[in-house]
């Protein structure tokens, strides 16, 4: 396996990973949080995707994206992570839907790439923590599941099963 079929192989289980997570949400269940100042399930996968998104574009130009809903990156900014109002977050289905159309887009910019692309210096603020392109696309990845963690706690509050 190469750097680029590890980085894809890396993006494709994180993607399982938190589809697998919060498969059985509710869209209800997606506004809990893990502890009183966490943000909620919800807006925690918007910053995952609108992140991704904003990464990929910063290091890949060419990856075109859709364009979100009116209002999504706002949303899912910093200055609305503790947003409660179920109207301005999306259903459990449109986030894994918009979640599964901004990872293959990512996994398939990937699949364009040389493993000597993968040294290429991250341009941007990320540069200081994630230097490289590859760097970079393993940040997305380890992303997602940072954030896992933080939906595993909200399953054991819900009372779901344990799936692993």
């Amino acid at each position: 396996m190469n750097g680029v079929a590890a980085i894809q192989s890396a993006l494709n289980s994180t993607k399982f990973l938190l589809t697998w997570l919060v498969g059985d949400f509710s869209d209800t269940d997606l506004l809990i949080r893990a502890a009183p100042n966490a943000n909620h399930v919800a807006w925690q996968i918007g910053h995952l995707i609108a992140t991704e998104r904003f990464h990929v574009e910063q290091q890949l130009p060419d990856t075109v994206y859709p364009e979100f809903p009116e209002g999504f990156t706002e949303t899912h900014g910093g200055s609305n992570a503790r947003e409660n109002s179920a109207e301005r977050f999306l259903s459990q289905r449109d986030y894994l839907e918009w979640f599964e159309r901004v990872r293959s887009i990512t996994i398939d910019a990937v699949s364009r790439l040389s493993d000597a692309d993968l040294d290429r210096p991250a341009p941007g603020a990320v540069a200081g923590f994630a230097p490289t392109l590859g760097a970079v696309l393993l940040l997305i990845s380890n992303h997602t599941l940072m954030h896992g963690g933080q939906v595993s706690v909200v399953r054991r509050i819900l009372g779901k099963p344990v799936l692993f």
